[in-house]
């Protein structure tokens, strides 16, 4: 049986974007829509959209431009989040989805909350990883002091050691685990060489560090539906402080610490697998019903 289906879409600049489905629409069901850290990509939901898919789901798990399967863009100011929620909507009258439950990690986060105020009637309910609308400077800095690094690897087990030394918060014990997320961060070229599978100048918008929007702003456009947030226990993006306040901002949010992880949770963890069921249980079908 296939995992899930491969398909190509042009923004509307004409820029050709990649997406994963998992499972089909079902009537009167919202699909969930997955959106990735700033430099991830649709591999980083496998595991989690195979299990939500196996309880009846529907998803659509996007490459943002420039990151995995979808094209570069040669103009590089065009990685911008403006731009994504371009693509987003594209992408979701494309595929005629006027319902989903949105579960974004990072950067996915925080697009999510621009859909509240750009398209609020399309969400159903949001699901943040580690992500708010409080942004730590140091954890900001590590990402782009990753981002701007070009390394090449002349074999996988040099590329897993690297990831090892770029993302010790992941809390990974498992070499095989080390090794998915490797493989989910880089690929290999043409050339027989590995790199990461991003491109390296959708870092060069964020070393110019205009201010931001009100992000707070932006979390209250999501005071309509249930959201569930997560925290990495260890996270150098969202604080302890910005998470109390998140819970404390919002009349229908269930908040969830995930112990002895950094940035970001994989959603892998007991705790994430238990909050994940329980949030998602009023719009379940069992696969038996779909079938």
């Amino acid at each position: 049986m296939q995992e899930f289906s491969e398909h190509l879409f042009r923004a509307q600049d004409g820029t050709r974007l990649y997406y994963r489905e998992y499972g089909e629409p079902i009537p009167h069901q919202p699909s969930i829509l997955c959106l990735s850290g700033l430099a991830r990509n649709s591999k980083d939901y496998h595991r989690v959209a195979l299990r939500l898919k196996s309880q009846g789901f529907h998803l659509v798990v996007l490459d943002y431009r420039g990151r995995g399967r979808s094209d570069y863009c040669a103009d590089p100011t065009k990685y911008n989040p403006t731009v994504y929620l371009d693509d987003i909507r594209h992408l979701l009258t494309l595929r005629n989805l006027h319902k989903i439950i949105l579960l974004g990690t990072s950067l996915g986060g925080l697009l999510g909350m621009g859909l509240g105020a750009a398209l609020p009637s399309v969400l159903e309910a949001v699901i943040l990883n580690d992500v708010g609308p409080d942004l730590k400077p140091d954890g900001l800095d590590r990402i782009i002091g990753y981002l701007s690094q070009r390394p090449v690897f002349e074999s996988w087990e040099k590329a897993v050691s690297h990831i090892k030394s770029v993302f010790p918060q992941v809390g990974y014990e498992r070499e095989e685990d080390w090794r998915w997320l490797t493989e989910n961060s880089c690929k290999e070229c043409d050339d027989g060489m590995i790199r990461y599978d991003w491109d390296p100048n959708i870092v060069m918008p964020m070393r110019i560090k205009a201010p931001l929007p009100d992000l707070w702003a932006l979390f209250r456009s999501l005071s309509h539906v249930p959201v569930l947030s997560f925290r990495g226990g260890t996270s150098d993006i969202l604080t302890e402080e910005t998470f109390a306040r998140m819970h404390r901002s919002h009349n229908n949010i269930t908040c969830v610490t995930v112990p002895d992880v950094g940035h970001v949770p994989s959603l892998q963890e007991p705790e994430s697998v238990e909050a994940l069921d329980e949030f998602l249980l009023p719009y379940r079908r069992s696969a038996a019903a779909i079938q």
